[in-house]
């Protein structure tokens, strides 16, 4: 008989999670398990490899330990990650040679300015898809090199693997047999050519990166090894589909047909939009990145970050003070039937896309006697609607044609008076899935699709289940109006 188990890691920015899922979509074992974050100096985010290991470790026995299945029923393992964050390692002995550099990490900022002074943005974009940014893994390499001479020697004598978090984990699980990454992942180094998904030579020579320390860049559903003497499971189970976590969200939310997106409202938020099997450049601020490959089907996708979703709401909390808990905002938000002129611009850390302005600075603007920690409860939540609003925005200009539904996910998907106003400014329906765990669930995916555990993605499709709709209900001359109070302080910062 098939076994029909999944087991799905996510190796996030904090913490490593380990999720069993069933043919049916059903979580029958869980586990998660936080790391230490590391800032040696300002503007830097490091993380111990050997603790993102052992996290991951902790996270799959805790799993394992939660379910009443049989850790001979896992048909296959799926992977997926923090993208961006890059480390070195001895491809001889296995041993981390240098803390990960986290995508957060803002270290080689001047470096990133310099090439842009050289002219060399929009040929970076051209080939990449990517805007020249520290968030992006590249820099982080150079500056490895640069800092570490004797790197460079081992780079010479064939002896240095450097990857992200998804091939540093398929090297651990296959002990050390397999260095490869997904195309989703190497989509977002810098030194992937989005025509070829390939390593490029000019980006690899312009920073200063040798090929032969690169993974092998693969599909994101096949098998690339199997676990050998990995604590905790089996040999011979297979690791078949790894994809870094926003492109995991994606196809948990079954975004396959071009026009479709999904939004994940984190800490920030993420929005991809499925463009089709060819990479287009955005012409209004957005980054173009692989969706997934798939046999020989390969999809790209538009991209939008915010950098502030519901840290606005942690905001309230520690810093104003006006709730106790992140989840008591929708309550006293619904205290009131509008924020009455009140906009607040959630931009605390700079405006992400389209806007593109770090300088940026967040304010709350309307405010009048009769204001009140309602209002600004309500006008929060408004602001992170509005964030999303001018991505999409920018997306469906791209594109040419109206966006038809959003699917959402991450906490503050469960707001439903946020949701309800997402669609009231979109205008379009809200969809909000059963399963709302969609990363770690894009990532079983991918690796059932490869052990046939699903047949293709008509089979994922049928799978997805809607929890709940938002449907528009707000007139369109209120949301003209409220969009323009929204521009204008938009217009002040």
């Amino acid at each position: 008989m098939m076994r029909q188990t999944i087991l799905s890691i996510d190796q996030g920015t904090t913490s490593s999670r380990a999720f069993l899922i069933d043919q049916d979509l059903n979580v029958v074992g869980e586990g998660q398990h936080e790391f230490k974050q590391l800032y040696p100096k300002p503007g830097w985010v490091e993380h111990d490899a050997e603790a993102i290991w052992q996290s991951t470790l902790d996270a799959i026995r805790d799993c394992l330990a939660s379910s009443q299945t049989d850790v001979k029923q896992i048909a296959a393992i799926g992977i997926t990650n923090q993208r961006e964050t890059i480390l070195f390692w001895n491809k001889k002995t296995g041993r981390v040679l240098h803390n990960a550099i986290v995508w957060q990490d803002r270290r080689t900022a001047e470096r990133c300015e310099q090439l842009k002074k050289e002219g060399l943005e929009e040929k970076i974009r051209q080939k990449t898809g990517l805007v020249l940014d520290p968030y992006f893994s590249a820099t982080k390499i150079e500056w490895l090199f640069e800092n570490n001479p004797q790197f460079r020697e081992m780079a010479q004598k064939n002896e240095l693997a450097c990857g992200t978090i998804d091939s540093f984990i398929l090297w651990r699980l296959t002990g050390g047999l397999i260095h490869a990454t997904d195309v989703t992942n190497a989509s977002r180094t810098l030194l992937m050519n989005l025509e070829t998904c390939a390593w490029d030579d000019e980006m690899c020579d312009l920073f200063h990166v040798p090929k032969n320390i690169l993974p092998k860049i693969v599909s994101c559903s096949e098998i690339y090894g199997t676990t050998i003497n990995a604590d905790g499971l089996p040999n011979g189970i297979p690791i078949a589909g790894m994809a870094g976590d926003q492109q995991a969200a994606l196809i948990g939310q079954a975004c396959f047909e071009a026009g479709e997106a999904k939004c994940t409202y984190g800490t920030g938020s993420f929005i991809l939009m499925n463009i089709g099997n060819r990479p287009q450049s955005s012409r209004h601020g957005l980054i173009t990145t692989v969706a997934y490959k798939i046999g020989d089907k390969i999809a790209y996708a538009f991209e939008g970050s915010a950098f502030i979703a519901g840290a606005a709401v942690q905001w309230l909390r520690d810093g104003l003070k006006i709730i106790k808990h992140s989840s008591d905002v929708e309550k006293l938000a619904a205290e009131v039937a509008d924020s009455d002129g009140v906009v607040f611009v959630p931009a605390l850390v700079g405006l992400g896309a389209p806007h593109w302005n770090p300088n940026a600075r967040g304010s709350i603007t309307g405010l009048t006697r009769g204001t009140t920690a309602a209002h600004i409860a309500r006008a929060t939540l408004e602001g992170i609607a509005f964030c999303q609003h001018d991505i999409l925005e920018a997306m469906t200009k791209d594109i040419g044609t109206p966006l038809k539904i959003l699917k959402v996910d991450g906490g503050a998907s469960k707001n439903n008076l946020l949701m309800q106003f997402q669609s009231d400014i979109l205008q379009v329906p809200i969809s909000r899935p059963k399963m709302v765990e969609t990363t770690v669930l894009g990532a079983a995916f991918l690796a059932g699709l490869a052990v046939g555990v699903w047949k293709d993605l008509n089979d994922i499709k049928k799978n997805w289940k809607e929890e709940k709709r938002f449907d528009p209900k707000m007139p369109r001359e209120k949301v003209s109006e409220k969009t323009a109070l929204w521009n204008l302080a938009l217009n002040k910062i």
